[in-house]
């Protein structure tokens, strides 16, 4: 039976806006990664380590990893602590 996370990416620290973190992901866990014998770069058989697929809600992806008898995890955002602050703070201490 195939493994899947279900998660909603997070930013980069390279970008500052959240227009495109919509999207909820599945990727497939690969069980036994293996070494190259060539190269001695980690490797797998299993296919399914490459394959990432895009929702445009949590529902949807659970939805998808029923109806193909996927056992899945489901990893939920943390929410962002917005701190409002005031630039006349950097002076009234």
């Amino acid at each position: 039976m195939k493994k899947a996370k279900i998660y909603k990416p997070s930013k980069t620290a390279m970008q500052s806006g959240m227009k495109k973190f919509n999207k909820w992901i599945i990727e497939f866990i690969t069980d036994d990664p293996g070494i190259n014998p060539l190269m001695k770069w980690e490797s797998s058989s299993d296919t399914y380590s490459e394959l990432s697929l895009e929702f445009t809600s949590k529902d949807l992806a659970i939805d998808f990893a029923k109806k193909n008898n996927i056992d899945f995890e489901i990893i939920e955002p943390k929410k962002r602590k917005i701190i409002k602050k005031s630039y006349a703070d950097n002076f009234i201490k």
